[in-house]
């Protein structure tokens, strides 16, 4: 594979939305270029864009100008169903808010992106969560596990499609400092292994400065 060309490219992004009669502009003109297997922290103040820039760049939310390159594939420009499939077979995803099913155990809920039941996708799927560390917990429940334990459920699912690139917004903005740092380095430790690019959004700057490289946004605008 050809690692002289960024990754992910971006230029030019504008994004706005509408609080009533006023118009918020969240990105003004950001470009951005993130090389392959390299950790980049995107942070800033709460309402500075962080989290709309990285869904843009993940190709979740369109925007209103500018454009997205991913492997040399121009987001948005395709139907949604092979976008989604794009993002399916080369993207992880990490969110604050772990969104596990209740009622699935961890194994089921680290499964259920791929397919429920393949026996090769079950063996990923127990391996993800060997590697987190939670080999031992593969069928309780995410109300039977603590907060640091459902995001590697979180990690691990991310993980088992063997993505290129793995999205986290706020991976740690639920847990207290101690379990933070425990999920940052093994996040930073996976995706070294794994030779896996990292785009995580954090509010943290302490957290932010142990990526390849940190950029902050203010205002809409890279600084």
């Amino acid at each position: 594979m050809e690692t002289t060309t960024p990754q992910l490219i971006a230029r030019d992004l504008f994004q706005s939305f509408r609080m009533g009669t006023r118009r918020i502009e969240v990105l003004r003109g950001i470009s951005i270029e993130v090389a392959y297997n390299e950790a980049v922290f995107l942070s800033g103040a709460s309402g500075a864009g962080k989290t709309t820039l990285l869904y843009t760049l993940a190709g979740l939310e369109r925007p209103e100008s500018g454009i997205v390159e991913f492997e040399g594939r121009r987001l948005y420009s395709g139907g949604s169903a092979a976008e989604a499939r794009l993002r399916n077979q080369k993207m992880g995803f990490i969110f604050q808010g772990y969104f596990l099913l209740p009622e699935l155990t961890a194994l089921e809920n680290v499964v259920l992106p791929v397919m429920i039941g393949r026996k090769a996708i079950r063996n990923d799927a127990e391996a993800s969560l060997a590697a987190v560390g939670l080999g031992d917990r593969l069928h309780h429940l995410p109300a039977e596990l603590s907060g640091g334990e459902q995001q590697r459920v979180a990690i691990a699912r991310a993980l088992t499609n063997n993505p290129d690139i793995i999205f986290a917004d706020e991976p740690t903005g639920n847990l207290d400092s101690k379990t933070g740092d425990a999920i940052m380095d093994l996040l930073l430790n996976l995706a070294r292994e794994r030779n896996k690019t990292l785009l995580v959004v954090t509010h943290d700057a302490r957290l932010a400065a142990r990526g390849d490289r940190q950029l902050r946004i203010k205002d809409g605008v890279l600084q």
